[in-house]
């Protein structure tokens, strides 16, 4: 059995991955660490880290990065493994993680949903062969009215993915309402839609002569992100040190 300390319990993600391990024959939550004191769960709830002296496996984080320096010294000093899912984090502290990486293992993903993170595998194996027959590549996002961020990270994030596969030769266009020229082949689209409630979309697109391929992936809910996490978990439970990714996860 897995014993996670979950950083962040009290909050949206937090309650969706305690009721999660609720049903996971795997894992457990053995504490939690939230500045907002208790919480609703089935185990105790710390408000730091130094104040937390449970025994544990890992530690799952979905808090905020004035947390992360605390968390990190904790982690590093019990040598314990580190799912980092809080978003926001400086270069400094993106920085301190490959540092640590070196003394415990950590992973971080930008998109902790595990068909994400095969998207993102299918999408550069697909370019791969695709790209050097003449298929354009496209990448459609599509969220709600309330995101603030475009384009989205998981969209970067797709696009960085290609792109690696393909060598780095490929340049990022966001907008083409200016643009009155032809379509340069090495070059990658990236479009944003905002609207209602539109739930979560990513679409890879690859546009050959005749014939067009989509690759497309709807997250319905938060509870996708969650699930990521918990198997990030019981994966980096027991690894050794160094810098792993849900491309890991998935056995990629």
């Amino acid at each position: 059995m897995v014993k996670m300390i979950l950083s962040g319990c009290n909050g949206r993600m937090g309650k969706v991955i305690t009721e999660l391990v609720r049903e996971d024959e795997e894992i457990t939550i053995c504490a939690g660490v939230d500045v907002f004191g208790e919480g609703t769960g089935d185990y105790p709830v710390y408000n730091s880290f130094p104040a937390c002296n449970e025994d544990a496996d890992v530690i799952v984080d979905f808090s905020s990065p004035k947390a992360f320096d605390s968390l990190m010294d904790y982690a590093v000093s019990r040598s314990l493994p580190v799912v980092m899912c809080t978003t926001g984090l400086s270069e400094e502290q993106i920085s301190r993680l490959d540092t640590e990486a070196g003394k415990i293992a950590v992973l971080r993903s930008a998109n902790m949903s595990l068909g994400v993170n095969l998207l993102l595998k299918l999408a550069r194996e697909a370019a791969q062969v695709l790209s050097p027959a003449g298929f354009d590549i496209e990448i459609v996002e599509r969220h709600h009215n309330q995101k603030k961020d475009a384009p989205s990270g998981t969209a970067l994030a797709l696009a960085d993915s290609i792109n690696e596969g393909l060598d780095k030769a490929f340049n990022y266009v966001y907008d083409r309402h200016m643009r009155t020229e032809k379509r340069d082949p090495k070059e990658i689209g990236i479009s944003a839609v905002r609207g209602g409630t539109i739930p979560g979309t990513h679409e890879v697109i690859f546009a050959g002569t005749d014939e067009v391929i989509e690759l497309k992936h709807i997250a319905y809910s938060r509870s996708i992100f969650g699930k990521g996490a918990v198997s990030a978990a019981k994966f980096l439970a027991g690894k050794k040190p160094g810098f792993y990714s849900m491309a890991d996860v998935i056995g990629n």
